[in-house]
This record gives C-alpha cells, sequence and structure tokens, in this order.
C-alpha cells in the first residue's frame, strides 16, 4: 500500500552507498539477498534470524537502486530479483513452522500458502495485462507494473517482521496476514473490473 512513497525514501537514503558499487552486478546483490534470507529461514534464534530477515530487505532494495543509478538494467535481473524474493518469502515461513511443528501451525502455513499461490496469480497476471498495454506510470521503477494492494512490499517486510519477533503467535498471525492478502486479491479484482476493459 506504501510501497510507492517509501520507495522513493530507500532510494534517497540508499543512493550513496550504490553510487559507489559501480563494479558490484545487480544479479550478485539478488543472490546474496537470497542467501541472508535462506539464513533467516534457517535460524531458529528468532532475533537473529529477524536481523538476517532486515538484511534480506535491505539488499533487495539495494539491487534495483544499483541497476538504475548505473543504467544496468535488465529484464533478467528484475526476473531473478522478483524470483528469489519469493523464495525467501516460502522459506521463511516454512522454516518457521518446521522449528515449532504443530497440526495448527501446518494448517495456518498452508492457508497462508495458499492466499500468497492466489495472489500471485492476481497481480501477475494483471500487471502482465498492463505491460501489455503499456501502462507505465513515469515514476515506475519496478521491471514490471505492481498493482497495488492493501498488502504490498512494505506491509510483507513488517509482517515478516512480528512473525519472527512472535514465533509463539504463528497460527493466529499466519491467518490474519492471509485474510489481509485474500482482501487484497478482492481488491485488485474489482480494481481490474473498472479498469482493465475501458
Amino acid at each position: 500500500m506504501f510501497d510507492s512513497t517509501l520507495r522513493r525514501f530507500k532510494d534517497q537514503v540508499g543512493a550513496p552507498l550504490a553510487r559507489r558499487m559501480s563494479r558490484v552486478s545487480p544479479t550478485f546483490i539478488s543472490l546474496l539477498a537470497l542467501a541472508v534470507g535462506l539464513l533467516a529461514a534457517y535460524k531458529q534464534q528468532y532475533l537473529w534470524a529477524f536481523a538476517f530477515w532486515i538484511l534480506n530487505r535491505v539488499l533487495d532494495g539495494l539491487d534495483g537502486l544499483i541497476a538504475r543509478l548505473h543504467d544496468r538494467q535488465s529484464d533478467f535481473g528484475g526476473y531473478v530479483d522478483i524470483l528469489t524474493d519469493f523464495i525467501v518469502y516460502a522459506a521463511l515461513p516454512i522454516g518457521l513452522v518446521a522449528g515449532s511443528p504443530s497440526s495448527e501451525h501446518y494448517l495456518a502455513l498452508a492457508f497462508m500458502l495458499a492466499a500468497f499461490y492466489v495472489n500471485t496469480a492476481s497481480w501477475m497476471y494483471l500487471a502482465a495485462i498492463l505491460e501489455k498495454r503499456n501502462a507505465h506510470h513515469p515514476d515506475t521503477q519496478t521491471t514490471i507494473v505492481m498493482p497495488a494492494g492493501i498488502i504490498g512490499g512494505f506491509e510483507t517486510i513488517i509482517a515478516y517482521g512480528i512473525f519472527l519477533l512472535f514465533p509463539a503467535h504463528i497460527t493466529i498471525l499466519f491467518s490474519i496476514f492471509a485474510v489481509l492478502v485474500f482482501i487484497t486479491i478482492v481488491q485488485r479484482l474489482i480494481w481490474a473490473r473498472r479498469n482493465v476493459d475501458k
């Protein structure tokens, strides 16, 4: 929901560092972010996992910024970026449940991952339609157009941070987040009905 506004702020804060990294491949940063994110999923020491999660998100913001500032944007780089993000988005809650297995945890995990599954189809297919129509806004800073919703990148950062800080409550936390993701899907569906066929 706040991604566009926060992306500008993030770019302003990260630009001094990104300017010094002209020799670093943005794709390397994406892969480094993946490795750090998988450490967050693997660690059962939750404060360390939280630190790795935050570092993953910092690196995820840095790869695109490096690409834009040094004119190294590519479709393949954007593809690797989103693919590595989704691996971490899946691995981290799976790691939490594997560290504290119970039928309730697995059921909540399945509910949340199902919400992610439907949400991915929701925004990616709509993004493909918008790309086909050349619907880029002048300040679009991502490889593809990402239709907004209640749950976006920023909200996911916050939610996953809460999961890691309060692992004893993941059943209810996963369930609440899944419901919010489903609401986002409905919101996007209503937006598409009103705008796509105009």
